[in-house]
């Protein structure tokens, strides 16, 4: 089958890879419909690591995932051939203290989708994974719209790890596909004050017209200049210093700092004098705990607006230039989705 992988800094190559097959009675096999391009998928072919998560080439990219049930094992009852699912790329054990104290997203032995040392990603044109990963998605949810589940669950679990209440004034940092999942997620909760932070123009833009009460350019505008220093909930999502600096300052005392951007460097700093004066609470997001189905409810609501997250169509082997265009901010892109062929 077809493969993209990763044979060195931001080099993507098109490879023959042998085609996955059942071997356990848990399992699915599914044909890649679509595939998000995310931040982290640029970290790693921008620079070749994350952290202490550093590529071997060739490594196949890739988690955002959507596809048709090829097969299943004899274990699974909730799927067939021909339905359409969204993927969890997180493989949890099921057994460890994290699984079974609900926090599988946590779980000591865990397995992600397109991270070194752990899972393959899942740019090519058949995956197998086992069946509590593959959800269930209505037939008509287009597949583009399908491969948002992943993006979207992360921004309602972060939603929900901040504890939003009616009334309450929010930011947030950074309006990648994530900063706009969690627009959506935390507007559907009924939130209706946000305050949004973006260096591209065309973004702040689309929040303005998406909800956002209030944009600005954190390059040219001191952000409590233009949102106040009295946000309750602050969502940082660019990974940047200077972000989670910013957010620090434009939090209310007792507010939350909710943090789910990846930084590239290995320490970011905190000013604990404003931490400890005002009593800030930082809430670290780790992917997505039991809300695919929320995120699946979203992309399936004819009524709700997603189309705007999705905005550019790459075929396989123009992987290259979706990762381009992404890591480049190039033609306002928001979400660039790869379509493995049929």
């Amino acid at each position: 089958m077809k493969a993209i992988v990763q044979t060195g800094i931001r080099r993507l190559e098109l490879a023959q890879r042998p085609e996955p097959a059942i071997s356990r009675a848990d399992e699915v096999l599914f044909k890649v419909e679509a595939v998000g391009v995310c931040g982290s998928d640029i970290h790693y072919y921008r620079s070749g690591q994350i952290g202490d998560k550093v590529v071997e080439y060739p490594f196949p990219l890739g988690h955002e995932c959507a596809g048709t049930v090829v097969a299943v094992g004899a274990a699974v009852v909730h799927l067939q051939p021909g339905d359409r699912i969204a993927i969890d790329p997180a493989v949890s054990c099921g057994a460890c203290d994290q699984c079974s104290g609900g926090r599988p997203h946590t779980c000591r032995r865990l397995l992600f989708l397109g991270c070194p040392g752990e899972l393959d990603g899942c740019l090519s044109e058949y995956y197998i994974l086992p069946a509590s990963c593959c959800f269930k998605v209505d037939p008509h949810t287009s597949l583009e719209r399908a491969a948002l589940v992943e993006p979207l669950s992360i921004g309602c679990y972060a939603v929900q790890l901040a504890q939003l209440k009616p009334g309450m004034k929010v930011g947030i940092l950074g309006l990648g596909p994530i900063g706009f999942a969690v627009l959506v997620a935390a507007r559907t909760q009924g939130l209706d004050w946000f305050g949004v932070s973006d260096p591209l123009r065309y973004r702040r833009q689309l929040a303005l017209a998406k909800g956002a009460r209030v944009a600005c350019d954190p390059h040219a505008t001191d952000p409590v200049q233009a949102l106040g220093d009295a946000l309750d909930v602050v969502f940082e999502c660019c990974g940047q210093q200077s972000a989670l600096g910013d957010a620090c300052r434009l939090l209310t005392p007792g507010g939350k700092l909710v943090v789910i951007g990846i930084p590239e460097a290995e320490q970011v700093v905190f000013d604990p004098h404003l931490l400890r004066r005002a009593e800030i609470a930082i809430q670290s997001v780790r992917r997505q705990n039991g809300c695919m189905q929320m995120a699946i409810d979203l992309v399936e609501n004819p009524d709700l607006d997603l189309d705007f997250m999705h905005t550019h169509t790459f075929a396989l082997e123009a992987t290259s230039a979706a990762f381009e265009l992404v890591d480049g901010y190039r033609d306002q892109v928001v979400k660039a989705v790869v379509l493995p062929p049929a």
